[in-house]
C-alpha cells in the first residue's frame, strides 16, 4: 500500500519501521534530487489520510528523509548509487569475513559487484544483512 501511494506522490519507500508499544511508525522517503521538509509534510499529512481510510493503527508517524548513510535494500539502490562507497555486512561470511567497505559497481541476477581495495567481490543480495551509503564529507561539503 504504501509503495503504491508514495510512487503516485513521485516518492520512494526507502524503508518502513515500526517500534514500540506507543505505535510508532517511521517512514523514510527519497526522490531524484532527495527530500526536504516539505516533502516529509506532504507525505505525512497524505499518510495520515490514507491511514485513517485503510483503518492502520498507529500512534505517531514520521516522515524522514533516508539520510546521507542511505539504506540499500533492492538491486535498484545499489544500480542507483554506483560509483559510490558503501557498507555492506553479509550473513554468511565471504573469504571469512562478514563486513566490507568499498565502491558500489553493479547489481543485477541476484549478485552485488563491490570493489574492495581494486578487487572485484559478487557477493549473492540474499546474503546482504545490511547495506549503507558511507557519506563523502568532503563532497557534501563542497556542494554547501
Amino acid at each position: 500500500m504504501l509503495e503504491g501511494t508514495l510512487a503516485g506522490m513521485g516518492f520512494e519507500l526507502v524503508d518502513l519501521e515500526r517500534a514500540g508499544r506507543g505505535g510508532l511508525v517511521r517512514v523514510f522517503i527519497d526522490k531524484p534530487g532527495g527530500v526536504d521538509v516539505e516533502d516529509c509534510a506532504a507525505v505525512s499529512n497524505h499518510l495520515s489520510r490514507v491511514f485513517a481510510v485503510e483503518r492502520v493503527d498507529y500512534g505517531r508517524l514520521e516522515v524522514s528523509s533516508p539520510g546521507l548513510d542511505r539504506l540499500l535494500r533492492k538491486e535498484h539502490d545499489f544500480n542507483r548509487f554506483a560509483g559510490q562507497k558503501a557498507r555492506v555486512k553479509v550473513r554468511i561470511p565471504v573469504d571469512g569475513q562478514r563486513n566490507f567497505v568499498g565502491v558500489l559497481r553493479t547489481a543485477g541476477a541476484g549478485k552485488l559487484q563491490l570493489e574492495v581495495d581494486g578487487r572485484l567481490l559478487a557477493l549473492e543480495l540474499g546474503n546482504l544483512e545490511k547495506a549503507r551509503l558511507v557519506p563523502d564529507v568532503w563532497r557534501v561539503q563542497e556542494d554547501r
